[in-house]
């Protein structure tokens, strides 16, 4: 697989994006119980950041948050 080269602004746009899936994950598992949507819900944004924690491109972003979502969403 080619690497990604992506400019500064990319970069920035593609962790906001993963942040706003781990705040969906997080709000999600949050609640007592989940619907059927929102668990698929869950599911599709943990892959979502299972294919972002795999980006190479990643400079000095923090991917604890993301990495910490994985786990949490994964126990759905």
């Amino acid at each position: 697989m080619p690497e990604e080269t992506l400019t500064a602004a990319e970069i920035a746009q593609n962790y906001s994006a993963a942040l706003d899936s781990v705040t969906v994950i997080n709000a999600l598992m949050d609640l007592s119980s989940r619907t059927e949507e929102e668990t698929a819900t869950v599911a599709r944004n943990v892959e979502h950041l299972e294919l972002m924690v795999a980006k190479t491109y990643w400079t000095s972003e923090d991917l604890d948050p993301l990495n910490d979502a994985v786990t949490r969403g994964g126990a759905v």
